[in-house]
């Protein structure tokens, strides 16, 4: 199973990318990427799944090949899962299994709050769960214990112009320092040039930037999530080598699912990409065909 060339769509909420693999009359599967990637990071996931699946990638707004959109309104993830939803609806695809990583994890759990009668089944990698009020804590404890000088970037995209003003024309270096210099094992070198080319889209340092602009809007309504429980089954994967998504994430998972699993990886943050085989062999194991 391998992902198709993007294509793009047109809905009520503008232009997205998308890319498509599997089988065309199988069980949809969407799977959401995070910030700095595209659509891309799953195709060598993609590779190893089993047969029965229909894998939908959309390209979230202001990354791959996705409208830029002025206006940080536009990244609040509640808007970002409105506009996968309407990809969807554009696609006439009505139930669907879900799988998100990073910003795009959280995405995903912004959609099962928005259409949870849609979604059978949610994957999350190496993301907060919003609902996790009491774990999410435990790590701003944490991070305020230890001076959280790994999360410096997040501050840096958070600086009004300053990513406008730095990042263009030092694409290569502001990505390898993510995707190569931070991960246990080598980032392959066509996802990188990929992201490279897509980094490259005038606006996209300012759209990009924005997913960590809105957080604090985010933050605030998750606030008044400490009762939600999900009622899908759901699946966390975990790349335990990431020095940002550390294991106090996981505390007190439990209590906000119904019913969850969850599996470790050998690997970073960027686990897809770094171990797609055994990625794949967790959510082989877990997604209905």
């Amino acid at each position: 199973m391998s992902l198709n060339p993007a294509q793009s769509v047109e809905t009520e909420r503008g232009r997205f990318a998308w890319r498509e693999g599997g089988d065309p009359a199988g069980t949809p599967v969407v799977m959401i990427h995070g910030w700095p990637e595209s659509s891309w990071c799953w195709a060598a996931v993609s590779d190893h799944l089993k047969p029965g699946l229909r894998v939908i990638a959309p390209d979230l707004r202001g990354l791959g090949d996705s409208e830029r959109t002025e206006g940080a309104e536009h990244y609040r993830k509640q808007n970002l899962a409105q506009d996968v939803i309407a990809v969807l609806d554009a696609l006439g695809i009505e139930q669907f299994q879900l799988v998100g990583h990073d910003w795009g994890g959280v995405v995903a759990q912004e959609m099962a709050l928005a259409v949870p009668e849609r979604v059978q089944r949610m994957v999350i990698l190496n993301i907060a769960i919003i609902n996790n009020l009491r774990g999410n804590q435990e790590v701003i404890e944490k991070v305020r214990g230890s001076g959280g000088a790994q999360y410096w970037y997040q501050h840096f995209m958070q600086t009004k112009g300053l990513p406008e003003a730095m990042i263009p024309g030092a694409e290569t270096e502001w990505l390898g320092y993510f995707l190569k210099l931070a991960n246990r094992e080598p980032f392959p070198e066509e996802a990188f040039n990929e992201y490279v080319r897509t980094f490259r889209i005038p606006g996209t340092p300012h759209t990009s930037a924005n997913y960590y602009r809105t957080f604090h809007d985010d933050a605030k309504r998750w606030a008044t999530l400490a009762d939600h429980v999900w009622p899908m089954p759901g699946l966390y994967i975990y790349g335990n080598q990431d020095h940002v998504i550390v294991p106090e994430y996981l505390n007190h998972i439990k209590d906000c699912f119904e019913s969850i699993t969850v599996r470790e990886v050998a690997a970073g943050h960027f686990l897809q990409e770094e171990q797609p085989e055994a990625v794949a062999e967790h959510l082989n194991g877990f997604l209905a065909p």
